[in-house]
């Protein structure tokens, strides 16, 4: 061999290929995805993945919750104000269970979500090992999709899949399992991640069939006394300034179900209200009158229906939704329009005539004094022990209705939903199908990751803080500004409100021995204040709002207060109660 020759082979240098692992291919299809947040817990079989993220902290961030429901349901907060797909990631066994709360919730209220679940070795699957539980298994029902995989090769396909399928058509939670050799071995072949735009059998019809618009533009424009009813898909679909435009040509009184506010501004003057079990008198007693009703982006939940075969049993419907198992599931629809709101919105707006409802709108109105008379102005009337509802007033008068709110669920839920003035759109972040208690600490650290512009304040039942409370040190680890309220009342205040109205109050274990809040968030290290007397609660609401930092703000509140209007489930709702 030459000098020259030997010289030329010295001089080359050949790079090596390197294949990545499991775990580093995950971080990838992250970071792919636009992945900037992670709420997890590590355990046993996920921890070559946590080594994994160990290497990609400067591009992700991970909050690590104490417990994994938690996780769950910081990622659904984060996904309802960004947006965008939450994550989360546990262990096998346990961890992976613990997660199973969040995913159904995050079913049924559509949210999309990724769920990373570690496993136990591929050769060990089946044989009971140590935290082995069959995850796919449990969450089949509760998840649009699910997935082991025990190859690491799978894994850019799959995660590309598993994000599409969380948020086209429907959003909803997927989870993907990953046992422990798939995340330590080697790919095969380098790694390459695309996104998936679609998939064979998995068509969800975003733009609506032509003849369907037409159809229930055509009932809309005959209608005499028409009526719009919309929901939480307004808000997901992103069609907020579509809807509106619709309301205005139209010029038709809409109202919103429970996910469904701040799809609109409260001070619109076309919106009535928000229906359903504990909402407003006139939204629900007006069903029973009009003669078109139009369903926009909700699914007829019995908290809306009440007697589903009472309900607007004198309209006709037209339904604007884009999962067609929600066609005719409760109510027979004469124009159904299957799609996406957005999309629907733009294509039917030019096809409607310009209305004047301003008579059909003023018998809605004539309905509210009766409500102020027996409600509000009993809610509002600051004397005796201070009220729920005075707590969440001043707080929106205080934030000028633009913080975005996050509540758990009971009482306060309901108070809140009828006395905070939502002035921005995606504001109000509530279990709303599942009714899971101990969402609101978790989702409020979640929406804050997903929206750090934004106040975050939680209002929060003195039952359903004691569910996640373990959540304050994940707050306080992170140095997360969210202002958390319990309404203390020592009850489980809407489980008691039952049991006195339909159960000869026989106070069945709903009286709670409460601990010490404030010491307990103070150990945790967060900085609260408990009040007791109405003349401090102006200062300490100022208080918390200007700390610089995490806060927990107790009130006590009057101890068997009840939420009116409510109609008694199983009812009409035009046999809405008002005391």
């Amino acid at each position: 061999m030459s000098k020259e020759i030997a010289f030329m082979e010295e001089d080359i240098k050949i790079e090596e290929v390197k294949f990545l692992s499991g775990g580093q291919a995950l971080m990838e299809c992250f970071v792919a995805e636009g992945v900037d947040t992670i709420f997890g817990y590590p355990g046993g079989a996920i921890m070559p993945i946590y080594d994994a993220l160990y290497d990609y902290t400067d591009r992700i961030n991970h909050i690590l919750v104490r417990h994994e429901q938690g996780a769950s349901h910081a990622a659904e907060g984060y996904a309802r104000s960004s947006g965008r797909v939450g994550v989360c990631m546990a262990t096998s066994g346990p961890g992976a269970t613990n997660l199973v709360t969040g995913i159904a919730d995050a079913i049924i209220d559509c949210t999309p979500m990724v769920a990373i679940t570690g496993q136990v070795a591929s050769n060990l699957l089946g044989t009971d090992a140590f935290q082995e539980t069959d995850v796919i298994g449990i969450t089949t029902p509760i998840c649009k999709w699910n997935y082991q995989i025990t190859d690491p090769d799978e894994i850019p396909l799959i995660l590309a899949k598993a994000f599409f399928i969380a948020r086209a058509g429907k959003p909803g939670p997927v989870l993907i399992d990953i046992t422990k050799d798939a995340q330590v071995k080697s790919m095969t072949k380098p790694f390459e991640y695309k996104k998936v735009e679609g998939l064979p059998g998995y068509h969800p019809r975003r733009v609506p069939k032509m003849d369907q618009v037409e159809k229930a533009a055509e009932l809309i424009n005959k209608a005499k006394r028409p009526y719009i009813l919309f929901g939480h898909g307004v808000l997901i679909s992103g069609a907020m300034q579509e809807f509106k435009e619709f309301v205005e040509k139209t010029d038709i009184p809409c109202a919103s179900t429970l996910l469904g506010l701040s799809g609109i501004s409260i001070d619109h003057p076309n919106y009535m209200g928000w229906l359903g079990m504990h909402g407003m008198y006139a939204p629900n007693v007006m069903t029973d009158q009009c003669d078109v009703l139009i369903a926009i982006g909700m699914r007829f939940d019995d908290r809306v229906t009440g007697d589903a075969s009472l309900f607007a049993k004198q309209a006709k419907i037209v339904h604007i939704e884009i999962d067609p198992a929600e066609i005719e599931k409760i109510k027979k629809t004469e124009a159904p329009v299957i799609g996406d709101v957005k999309e629907v919105l733009e294509l039917l707006t030019p096809l409607v005539k310009k209305g004047d409802f301003k008579g059909w709108k003023n018998e809605f109105r004539k309905l509210e004094p009766k409500e102020k008379e027996a409600v509000t102005d009993r809610d509002l009337k600051f004397e005796g022990q201070i009220k729920m509802a005075e707590v969440v007033k001043m707080v929106s008068d205080k934030t000028k209705g633009e913080a975005c709110v996050v509540v758990d669920v009971g009482q306060h839920q309901m108070v809140t939903a009828r006395y905070f003035e939502f002035k921005r759109h995606n504001s109000y972040i509530a279990s709303g199908g599942l009714g899971t208690m101990g969402f609101a600490i978790p989702a409020a650290l979640g929406a804050k990751m997903g929206a750090p512009d934004r106040d975050v304040i939680a209002f929060i039942g003195d039952g359903c803080f004691q569910m996640t409370i373990q959540e304050l040190g994940t707050i306080a680890q992170s140095k997360l500004p969210v202002k958390l309220i319990i309404l203390n009342n020592n009850y489980l205040g809407m489980v008691r409100q039952w049991q006195q109205l339909f159960f000869d109050k026989r106070y069945s274990f709903v009286e709670l021995q409460n601990p010490d809040f404030i010491m307990i968030s103070k150990g945790f290290g967060l900085e609260g204040e408990k009040i007791t007397e109405r003349e401090q609660l102006s200062e300490a609401i100022d208080k918390m709002l200007a700390h610089d930092g995490g806060y927990v703000l107790e009130v006590v509140v009057e101890k068997e207060e009840n939420v009116f209007p409510m109609v008694p489930a199983g009812r009409s709702v035009s046999e809405i109660r008002l005391v």
